[in-house]
């Protein structure tokens, strides 16, 4: 007889095996749950439940959806641009928005870099050869978070190389005297 019952446990399959234990799972968690008197956490904060059966459900519960991206919110300084566009703004994309003067037009620029695949916050090179021309003492510092990551990039129009970042980050950083 305990042979006969071995061997009938032995033939079940793998799908009704895992069924069984999904059940048994579920049962257990509930129970676990709705043994937990709710007064008894009223004055000890959030309720706190056991974790699930690690494994067992996956794939077969919808996945929770991803977090949402951290928005995109910049701080800009500009000082000595010589045209009275110094000060700190605040420029936010998706949706665009702050203190800058055409948020609009900056997030798109910024938008535009970044499709083209280039990082609009990188340095230059350190081995790019750089014309020794000087476009005037404006100086600029962006910091904050952009596509979720961390910016603080300084910008000067100490030489040629320099004059082309901050250039080619017009309208973020405003246009200069100079």
């Amino acid at each position: 007889m305990l042979l006969r019952r071995f061997s009938s446990r032995a033939s079940a399959s793998p799908t009704r095996t895992a069924a069984r234990l999904l059940l048994t799972a579920a049962a257990s968690a509930a129970a676990l749950g709705a043994s937990l008197p709710a007064a008894a956490h009223a004055d000890t904060g959030p309720i706190r439940t056991a974790p699930g059966p690690v494994g067992l459900l996956d794939g077969l519960l919808p996945k929770s959806p991803a977090p949402a991206p951290s928005p995109d919110k910049l701080t800009l300084t500009v000082a000595d641009s010589g045209n009275g566009n110094d000060g700190t703004y605040e420029l936010r994309c998706a949706p665009a928005g702050g203190t800058h003067p055409d948020a609009a037009a900056a997030c798109a620029r910024l938008d535009e870099i970044g499709n083209e695949g280039q990082d609009p916050f990188a340095p230059a090179p350190k081995d790019q050869l750089c014309t020794m021309q000087y476009g005037g003492p404006a100086t600029a510092h962006i910091t904050g978070t952009w596509h979720g990551r961390a910016v603080d990039a300084s910008y000067s129009l100490a030489d040629g190389c320099q004059i082309a970042r901050w250039q080619q980050l017009s309208p973020v950083l405003p246009a200069t005297a100079q």
